[in-house]
């Protein structure tokens, strides 16, 4: 059974034991899908994540000619065109709900000499897109869009390379330059004011692209052909932040296995620890091509407040939901701020957060660029929703782990775009949690 029935419902009771493994990361497989499809030759992606996103990306793929095949162990073989050897898809490319996938898409689309069109679900048609945009035009690309958001339609153009200084660091904007810049004449710098996730330059790199990376700064030059590769898709830290929440949240020990613990992925452990719980990381043998492989294990202890900004925000900017139940668990103050790039995810996820969270009895003071939270505070089971936002449905059933009597989470079937079997894998660690048929 999917966990497209809709609902999921919590109670208190449980306490997170034992140890796990999570699905793919979802950003490495969808860099492994597009740069796969512009190797020359057979690449081979072994723990990839299928989920609801993904999905979508390999779609696209496959619409622009790429042919991609189970290897009858689980993985896929993309069976890579070059750099040039994309063609014209019959229709608009569907990237459903994958902001990623449009972004990254996006990059590639710039460079091509046929006309392409990205768009998506509402949900994905109301995410702005000109941070991306914006940039590809001073490329030349010759793009239009729906004031700021999807569709995207590209024409074909003649590409020159820039440098380019984000206001705000975003690992979706840099690749979005990086794989434009492949088809570029000269080389495309890209500085950032802080740390972004890096697996795209760890790729690139690894298919011989000719790409430099310093502090704050990478620099691609354009010219080289990209070799195919095999590559082993680290689990993702961001579904990992839920069962390491669970057990901070019910006094529990976990250790989750196999996860990219990147110093660029590993914000939400640093907070963790801030928080007071113990955090052990032990590295594990091999090379997945993409990240720092790592086994993170968690044994609780009483939580406390803190302040969040700055780089670590990047660093943990999709874990900020889980965080906003940890905070109203936690002695004291935590405060999150320079964290605008919330309020544009797949939903205002401080405001459907402080929301929802309102509905379970707790007091959250948004701001415009994060939250302030006091507690601890005494959760009441409640009906709410996830309002088709995976992160913000997942956390809200980690509330209902606290929450006294029993939370029903509505909406909550897009758990599956990054996290398949989150809620069996919650339950067997001692979770009281299940799906709720839809009525």
């Amino acid at each position: 059974m999917s966990e497209k029935s809709g609902r999921i419902v919590s109670s208190s009771g449980g306490v997170i034991v034992g140890e796990a493994r999570v699905p793919g990361d979802k950003s490495v497989t969808h860099r492994a899908l597009i740069l796969g499809a512009l190797g020359g030759g057979d690449s081979r992606v072994s723990g990839w994540l299928r989920s609801g996103d993904t999905m979508a990306t390999l779609g696209c793929v496959r619409a622009l000619g790429v042919e991609v095949d189970d290897d009858g162990a689980g993985a896929l073989v993309v069976r890579g065109r070059g750099l040039h050897g994309l063609r014209e898809a019959a229709s608009a490319l569907n990237c459903v709900h994958a902001g990623t996938a449009m972004r990254l898409l996006a990059g590639v689309m710039a460079g091509q000499g046929f006309p392409s069109t990205l768009d998506g679900s509402s949900q994905l048609r109301a995410r702005p897109m000109r941070r991306v945009t914006g940039p590809l035009r001073d490329m030349g690309a010759i793009v239009s869009d729906a004031d700021g958001r999807a569709p995207l339609a590209f024409r074909p153009s003649r590409l020159g390379g820039i440098e380019h200084r984000m206001d705000v660091a975003s690992a979706q904007v840099k690749s979005a330059i990086l794989l434009a810049g492949l088809y570029a004449e000269g080389q495309s710098v890209v500085v950032e004011p802080g740390p972004s996730r890096d697996c795209t330059e760890r790729m690139l790199r690894r298919m011989g692209a000719d790409l430099r990376s310093e502090t704050g700064r990478v620099t691609l030059v354009p010219g080289q052909p990209l070799a195919p590769f095999d590559i082993a898709v680290p689990g993702d830290p961001s579904s990992a932040a839920f069962l390491l929440a669970a057990a901070a949240l019910t006094s529990g020990t976990v250790r989750v296995a196999g996860i990219d613990a990147s110093p660029t992925r590993s914000g939400f452990l640093d907070i963790l620890a801030a928080m007071g719980a113990r955090i052990r990381v032990s590295p594990t043998a091999g090379d997945s091509g993409a990240g720092d492989c790592c086994d993170v294990g968690l044994s609780s202890g009483v939580l406390h407040g803190v302040e969040v900004g700055g780089t670590l925000v990047v660093r943990s900017i999709d874990e900020f939901p889980a965080l906003m139940v940890l905070a109203t668990q936690a002695e004291g103050v935590t405060e999150v701020k320079e964290a605008s790039e919330l309020r544009v995810k797949e939903t205002d996820r401080i405001a459907v957060m402080a929301s929802e969270l309102r509905k379970l009895g707790a007091v959250i003071e948004e701001r415009p660029d994060g939250f302030l939270v006091r507690g601890p505070q005494r959760l009441r089971g409640a009906v709410v929703d996830g309002h088709d936002d995976h992160r913000v449905a997942m956390s809200l059933a980690l509330a209902g782990l606290v929450a006294d009597g029993e939370t029903v989470v509505g909406d909550a079937a897009c758990a599956d775009d990054s996290f398949p079997g989150f809620v069996q894998t919650l339950a067997s660690l001692g979770a009281r949690i299940a799906r709720l048929a839809d009525a």
